[in-house]
């Protein structure tokens, strides 16, 4: 059976693309394009429970500014730069990293890469469920076990559908969810406002440059750098004509205009109210819902609901690809049940077994972005480094141009993610003591007791190593597969293409077969 059109996706409803390769008349997305999905994605109400979490580092509010305008238009720039791959290779982000990592050797940051989506997605659901319980408390609509399951339920269910559906849908569900939700946004931010307190929160005193990094590293950890393993999966659809420059920018402005405004007016409010900021930590949702009137709380439910599965949408589609990118041979549409089974399941634990919400999150953000940084300063070098599309073929067999592994990208990449574990903390020791390995090379700096144990130092340590190691390390290697004859290789993959995995891989390398 032939692979559907695009037309045929679109009446069909359902996209079964996988990881192949776009055909060149499918590709006919232009970067302002990109805007939707990422403005969809991350306008939501709880951009604003973001700045309580800034400020618990004892930052200043201008000092909470700094870190939100910098820390979230920067890790934005470097999703839009990860993001020119999907265009120069049209195929999800974790197969054009095959090009630095080889064609075996990335399914070692392709598992960080699934589990961190997988992370990211059931934390929306998770926050749309606790939401859903408080909002119902409140109304005096119960509240309880039974309206957490329901809504739990509700909220898979929303999430797998439209990543089951796929690209085509998903890319028109976004433009539309765009305008509810930033319209509902703009009317929280317009009935709260009585609340900010000026003089409240000028009085916050400024925190160490230890505490503003850390402050800055969370951002960044939280917002663009969690995304950055996903950002060539909306980019593969652009036409190969696409300027680079116009993708990064789309890119960023989608990605960080909401954000921005909405951790600056959530800095005004977290800080002229110290029991708000402190209740953000277990119910970020709920607690911002408490300071709107009773008569809004449904559509405002409603509301941050449709954002939260905006996001967790985006992820799950993309944890699906990834892990058709791992070699599992299942169809698309199957990987997104997989990983919302996954989803289910952890959102059942976090909401009716996690004693804390905001410890063991924090510190799974920390300990999976450091390799996801490294990750993503390998691939931006190996980006910056290419003057030319990928051999895509040669992305599906282990015969081409990019190989099984690259032992200096591998190589590198250990190295970052152990020096960058070695220089953050377990700053919540008693609610994810799991992580409590870390910091080992804090000593020279104060130990795990000193100011700068708590700046997270590591995460941009491993970025910076990661850029390096590609910039430094891999210019020669990446000169020679640029150097090598269209073609090379890729006889084998194209005999084992025309007995592709379900997933959508065109072809095999060698012996060993690559979904």
């Amino acid at each position: 059976m032939s692979t559907p059109s695009a037309a045929e996706t679109r009446r069909l409803g359902v996209e079964t693309t996988g990881i192949e390769i776009i055909d060149e008349a499918e590709r006919t997305a232009s970067p302002r394009d990109l805007f939707w999905p990422w403005f969809a994605a991350n306008v939501s109400v709880f951009g604003i429970s973001y700045a309580a979490f800034v400020l618990q580092f004892g930052v200043s509010f201008w000092q909470g500014v700094v870190v939100a305008v910098v820390g979230i238009t920067v890790s934005f720039a470097l999703c839009g730069v990860i993001a020119i791959a999907g265009k120069r290779g049209s195929a999800p982000t974790m197969v054009l990293s095959r090009a630095a990592f080889g064609v075996t050797g990335q399914k070692v940051p392709g598992v960080v890469s699934w589990l961190t989506s997988i992370g990211w997605e059931t934390f929306l659901a998770i926050l749309a469920v606790l939401a859903t319980s408080t909002i119902f408390e409140r109304l005096g609509w119960g509240g309880g076990t039974g309206t957490k399951i329901v809504a739990a339920a509700v909220v898979a269910a929303l999430i797998v559908s439209a990543s089951v559906a796929g690209y085509h849908i998903i890319m028109r569900l976004q433009s539309v969810l765009t305008w509810v939700t930033g319209l509902v946004t703009v009317g929280y931010i317009a009935l709260t406002a009585d609340h900010v307190d000026w003089s409240a929160v000028s009085a916050l005193p400024g925190g160490s440059p230890a505490a503003v990094v850390g402050a800055l590293v969370m951002v960044m950890t939280g917002f663009g750098l969690g995304w950055i393993n996903i950002a060539a999966d909306w980019s593969r659809y652009q036409r190969r004509d696409a300027p680079g420059g116009a993708i990064v920018a789309w890119n960023t402005i989608g990605g960080a205009v909401a954000p921005v405004v909405l951790v600056l007016y959530g800095l005004l409010l977290a800080g002229s109210d110290e029991e708000l900021m402190n209740g953000i930590a277990d119910d970020p949702i709920g607690t911002l819902a408490t300071l709107l009137p009773t008569w809004l709380l449904v559509l405002f439910l409603v509301a941050v609901i449709l954002s939260l599965v905006s996001g967790a949408t985006l992820g799950i589609y993309s944890s699906g690809l990834t892990l058709l990118s791992l070699g599992v041979r299942i169809p698309r549409p199957a990987a997104a049940l997989v990983d919302g089974v996954i989803l289910t399941l952890g959102t059942i634990w976090v909401v009716f077994f996690a004693q804390s919400f905001l410890g063991p999150f924090q510190s799974f953000l920390i300990t999976l972005g450091v390799p996801l940084a490294a990750w993503a300063g390998l691939m931006i070098g190996d980006i910056w480094l290419r003057r030319r599309d990928y051999a895509e073929d040669d992305l599906f067999t282990t015969r081409g141009r990019y190989g099984a592994w690259d032992p200096v990208a591998t190589g590198t990449l250990v190295v970052a993610s152990l020096v960058g574990w070695g220089l953050v903390v377990n700053l919540f020791s008693e609610d994810a003591s799991w992580n409590n390995w870390q910091g080992y090379l804090l000593g020279p700096i104060g130990g795990k007791d000193g100011t700068w144990a708590y700046a997270n130092l590591g995460v941009l340590v491993a970025l910076v190593l990661g850029l390096l190691g590609s910039l430094v390390l891999r210019r020669g290697r990446v000169a020679r597969q640029e150097a090598a004859p269209v073609g090379a290789g890729v006889e084998a993959g194209a005999e084992a293409g025309a007995e592709a995995a379900p997933g959508g891989a065109p072809g095999a390398g060698g012996s060993e077969p690559v979904a």
